[in-house]
């Protein structure tokens, strides 16, 4: 295997926490947009991937296709595209199918996971999360907004905002997990997960919340099923807690 397309985190076993913001900005294929992978298997530009995006104010990404579809959560800043602007908060599920050329005329950083979400018919979602209220959660303490659900596909996503991380016990993922967290943080005995940090828990895994601040997060459960695995052959980036 060479090494551009070396996986990252590709082992799905393994518990893997990843400090984004401390990791330095590598260059992609558009002018003035930047990544920070936290994941890939396959090919350096057509593999699956996980990663943030900033593009600087005035950046433009060149036409493109988005096999096996495109899920983007703007964390910062307005995202453009031919369907619309996309503000902070804003999220977009694309399907297969879907082509578009983005720009960010005042700059905007994202959340983004391409190629995982294969199937022709899956809904296209553009929603402001902003605008949606907070619904209860079973978790004492704690709320949620949905994203994304669709039978048969197994991937649920959703923000949740835990008040008081401590009081929710273990949480269990039984089918394995993706969090980001997008406001505050979180700790437990491993460690302590800051803003824009991302952490992926095995099939049977769990966390125990042990800190009191308030934070939000970004879930995704059930997308294991569409990910290609592979040896994990280089190290995480700026790893902690793992």
């Amino acid at each position: 295997m060479t090494d551009e397309n070396q996986a990252i985190n590709g082992d799905l076993s393994k518990r893997v926490v990843v400090d984004t913001q401390s990791m330095p900005w590598s260059a992609s294929p558009g002018a003035e947009v930047w990544r920070r992978r936290v994941h890939r298997v396959g090919p350096a530009e057509s593999g699956q991937v996980t990663s943030v995006v900033r593009y600087e104010p005035g950046a433009r990404f060149p036409s493109h296709d988005h096999p096996q579809g495109e899920e983007i959560l703007v964390l910062e800043g307005v995202f453009s595209d031919e369907q619309g602007d996309w503000p902070a908060g804003s999220y977009l599920l694309n399907p297969e199918g879907f082509r578009h050329a983005p720009w960010s005329k005042e700059g905007c950083t994202l959340l983004v996971k391409l190629r995982q979400y294969p199937g022709a018919d899956r809904d296209k979602v553009a929603i402001q999360t902003l605008d949606r209220p907070w619904q209860p959660s079973v978790r004492r303490n704690s709320q949620w907004k949905k994203l994304y659900a669709q039978e048969p596909y197994t991937d649920f996503m959703r923000l949740e905002a835990w008040d008081c991380p401590g009081d929710l016990g273990q949480v269990n993922f039984p089918r394995g997990a993706e969090l980001f967290v997008l406001k505050g943080s979180f700790a437990d005995a491993q460690g302590t997960y800051g803003t824009h940090c991302w952490l992926r828990i095995p099939a049977g895994g769990s966390l125990t919340p042990t800190s009191n601040e308030y934070c939000e997060l970004y879930i995704k459960e059930g997308g294991f099923t569409y990910l290609r695995e592979a040896p994990d052959e280089q190290d995480a980036p700026q790893a902690v807690g793992a």
